[in-house]
């Protein structure tokens, strides 16, 4: 069945133009891809390519900018709008698919099988269509597992600076943290299948690793020295806060843009499931079948494949499992190995995997016809500030939305006080949470002109 490709190849297509065109289906969700969309908004609008800012001279230092240079780039050229600050998210995915099948052949692996799983999973084919760093993250952690593994196997330098050119990438995706996930997946397959001594001998003798590294700083370092150079205290805040404490405290107060999360200990295997669904629960049914299980020890090929992909998939929850603050997404860098072991075991693409790749798009279609009015309605501000007059101030009472900010192109200003709009030029627009709504005396020269589910937009005169 593999030799017929062609259908499979159309499946494929399929599923990925489907995400493409999905892009312009909903709005800028708040807060997280609100916030990621306005920072490269304001980042295109100041033209400061160094400093992402959280706001007009306000630093973000809570992620490296490569995803936000992208947007920014992507909305210079083509306008900013949602698709415009999408796109390169998903073409950053297709070139993960691409690293993957690379892997893939030079293991005697099915490509398009490994392709189609990991299109139609579900974090990945989530994180392939938003404004968020988990789409870099992954390209990097792949770019440096599939270089290791393939200069490991062929003794091949060039696959090695691939590897360390991905861990150039993570460092300006997200950080530091790449090196962990990096760590955790390839020290103990190392230690399982050589020891620590030969392990350690062979590592370098296969990898050139000072040129590799030379190459990393080359790429990364720059930036970082740069950043902390235009707003002094990012490296502090950044490699300490947000890598270290963020990590051993659940809910930690020294978090600058938000509230940081709190979740139950050893959460991150459950949110597993749910991002690598549904291959998540078929990888479980083919684990019970012993035909299945056998299939991953004709697949060594001088390299212990099946361990180096088991690391690799579960490195993320090893990492977070005693960490509370964390979101579902961070498992997705592991999720690529899971493609490849349902693809080993398979061996063949079966009319049960066709059916199973469906699953993801199909009930993405779903989601988006029966909730997207509910998504503009009571996720974002752009329905309610659609047709504002542009040449009106705009004031946010107490709290200006991410949403808000983006689809006013920065003009939303925030007031803690109604008496601070005494100076304000009228006639201004004014957005206040239905619960401060408590009498409209309080607004006596404005009036009602739209609402949503959590604000009301009035016109002061």
């Amino acid at each position: 069945m593999l030799n017929r490709i062609h259908p499979i190849w159309f499946l494929i297509s399929g599923i990925l133009l489907f995400r493409l065109v999905s892009l312009t289906f909903y709005p800028l969700i708040d807060t997280t891809e609100a916030r990621y969309g306005e920072i490269a908004r304001i980042m295109l609008e100041t033209q400061n390519w160094v400093t992402p800012q959280f706001d007009y001279n306000v630093p973000f230092w809570g992620k490296p900018p490569l995803h936000t240079w992208a947007s920014a780039a992507f909305g210079g050229v083509l306008g900013v709008s949602e698709f415009s600050l999408r796109l390169p998210h998903l073409l950053v995915s297709l070139i993960t698919l691409f690293v993957v099948s690379v892997f893939a052949k030079r293991f005697n692996i099915s490509a398009s099988l490994v392709i189609l799983v990991l299109a139609s999973t579900l974090g990945f084919f989530v994180a392939s269509g938003m404004i968020m760093t988990d789409a870099f993250l992954l390209l990097g952690m792949t770019m440096a597992m599939v270089g290791f593994a393939l200069a490991w196997r062929d003794n091949s330098n060039s696959f090695a600076y691939l590897g360390f050119i991905g861990i150039g990438v993570g460092l300006l995706a997200k950080g530091p943290i790449i090196l962990v996930l990096i760590g955790l997946a390839i020290v103990p397959w190392l230690l399982v299948n050589y020891g620590l001594v030969n392990g350690v001998k062979a590592l370098y003798r296969k990898i050139p690793l000072f040129k590799g590294l030379a190459l990393t700083l080359a790429i990364s370092l720059p930036w970082y020295l740069l950043a902390e150079s235009a707003t002094p205290g990012f490296l502090n805040y950044f490699i300490v806060g947000e890598h270290f404490l963020r990590f051993v405290q659940s809910g930690w107060e020294g978090d600058l843009y938000g509230t940081a999360h709190s979740e139950p200990r050893g959460i991150i295997w459950a949110y597993w499931i749910i991002v690598a669904f549904p291959w998540s629960l078929y990888f479980a049914g083919l684990l019970v079948m012993k035909k299945y299980r056998a299939a991953l020890s004709q697949h060594k090929f001088n390299f212990y494949l099946p361990s180096y992909l088991i690391c690799w998939l579960i490195s993320p929850m090893l990492l977070f499992t005693m960490s509370g603050n964390i979101l579902p997404i961070y498992v997705l860098p592991g999720i690529p190995a899971l493609a490849l072991l349902v693809a080993i075991m398979l061996q063949q693409i079966k009319f049960s995997v066709v059916m199973t790749s469906l699953l993801t798009p199909i009930l993405m279609l779903i989601y988006l016809t029966i909730e997207l009015p509910k998504l503009s309605n009571e996720k974002g501000d752009k329905t309610l500030l659609s047709n504002i007059d542009r040449e009106f101030d705009l004031y946010y009472l107490h709290k200006r939305s991410f949403s808000g900010r983006f689809y006013s192109s920065g003009k939303a200003m925030k007031i803690d006080l109604i008496d601070e709009l005494s100076a304000a030029d009228y006639p201004f627009y004014l957005v206040v949470n239905r619960k401060n709504f408590v009498s409209k005396e309080v607004f006596d020269e404005c009036e009602d002109i739209t609402s949503n589910k959590r604000r009301i937009l009035l016109l002061c005169k």
